[in-house]
């Protein structure tokens, strides 16, 4: 995630407390633990049900209005029929403001994004541990989301410096968490009525090594998320289970996928890093996306709907027109991908290495990625509801 693959990322962080013998006594233990945690680091917030603790209610619906209809009108789980949809995560600006962020990068590119790509821990803190701020609930009026939601505590606020705790997948599958961390949001979310993407543990593959658990626990965990939703009526979320699509964690990807009955689409997020991960090899759009676009449709799913849930190049500074052609080939090139439904560009470094920035905020990248968000595939219907 976060415009890296994981494993170049920090250390695996601690997890928190045991599991007593007891199913109240464990339960007990770890929310104890898990609340000086937070108290210790700033972010325990206190939580209700809808109206939210910031005293603003959520809306029965995102946007008035009839969904789009015709042939290229989307389906249930928000398939465009006719192309794809054109997507970015932004960080949030320096006043703290994801909608100024957003409509700034759309001022930028020249255009409305199709979908708003969040990400948020399990704090339960304003911005990052409540799914659906008013800045999102702004957003998705006339925009489709998608919620990376993550089974950690972010030490710091938007996960500036990458470090986390892991609360472990045996602690959700467990329910541990049910009542004082998932329901609040899982209710907000049914609150708020439009369907929305949600993506739960993105690069799972990756959480492995930083101590989130095993792929059976992952799964566990993945289903009774998925399954609480159902049992609190909320049913507006279409699920993204999504991985790096790194090719040497090919089997524990594999053991990771859930099954077709929790999945709505399936995502990887694969990158030309060119020379910001200590490598000379140049990787065009297809090169970047295709060996890992095939294996999942072989090995996980060849029926499921694709996206490319991160995606980006690094610049290459002895040619600045490569990074501006790589883009503007992605029209052309996804068609070859036709699987590929979604495409979300990662739009912040995970360095501040020159060699690493792989937003297109300017230069060569802005001009190539203005270029191809202009061609008619990625301008479809966007749902009201």
């Amino acid at each position: 995630m976060r415009g890296r693959h994981r494993e170049h990322g920090p250390p695996p962080s601690c997890g928190v407390a045991e599991r007593g013998a007891a199913k109240r006594a464990r339960t007990a233990v770890v929310l104890v633990a898990l609340a000086a945690l937070l108290a210790g680091l700033g972010l325990w917030a206190s939580r209700s049900e809808e109206p939210d603790a910031s005293g603003d209610a959520l809306p029965d619906n995102a946007a008035s209005g009839e969904p789009p209809s015709g042939p290229c009108a989307p389906d249930d789980t928000l398939v465009p029929a006719c192309g794809a949809w054109w997507g970015a995560y932004v960080p949030y600006a320096g006043n703290g403001s994801l909608k100024d962020a957003v409509l700034g990068f759309e001022k930028r590119i020249g255009r409305k994004l199709d979908l708003v790509y969040n990400y948020h821990d399990m704090s339960g803190t304003e911005l990052d541990g409540r799914l659906l701020t008013p800045d999102e609930q702004e957003l998705g009026r006339d925009r489709l989301l998608m919620l990376a939601w993550e089974s950690t505590v972010w030490t710091e606020p938007h996960h500036e410096d990458w470090t986390e705790t892991q609360l472990g997948w045996k602690n959700i599958a467990s329910g541990t968490y049910d009542e004082e961390v998932l329901d609040p949001q899982i209710r907000r979310i049914r609150a708020y009525g439009k369907r929305v993407f949600v993506s739960f543990d993105q690069e799972a593959d990756a959480r492995i090594k930083e101590g989130a658990g095993t792929p059976e626990e992952f799964v566990a965990a993945y289903r009774h998320l998925h399954d609480r939703f159902r049992e609190l009526g909320a049913d507006n979320v279409v699920w993204v289970w999504t991985v790096s699509g790194y090719l040497g964690s090919a089997a524990e990807m594999k053991a990771l996928y859930p099954g077709d009955r929790y999945v709505d689409w399936i995502a990887m997020d694969q990158y030309n890093y060119y020379r910001c991960h200590d490598t000379t090899d140049w990787k065009d759009f297809l090169r970047s996306q295709q060996p890992s676009y095939e294996w999942l449709r072989a090995n996980v799913s060849d029926d499921k709907p694709v996206m490319l849930a991160e995606f980006a190049t690094a610049p290459d500074a002895d040619d600045p027109a490569r990074q501006r052609d790589w883009y503007t080939r992605i029209p052309t090139d996804v068609k070859k991908l036709p699987a590929v439904k979604a495409l979300v560009h990662w739009n912040r470094p995970p360095s501040e290495e020159p060699a690493c920035d792989l937003t297109v905020n300017d230069g060569p990248g802005l001009d190539g990625y203005r270029e191809a968000g202009r061609n008619g595939y990625f301008h479809q219907p966007v749902p009201s509801r």
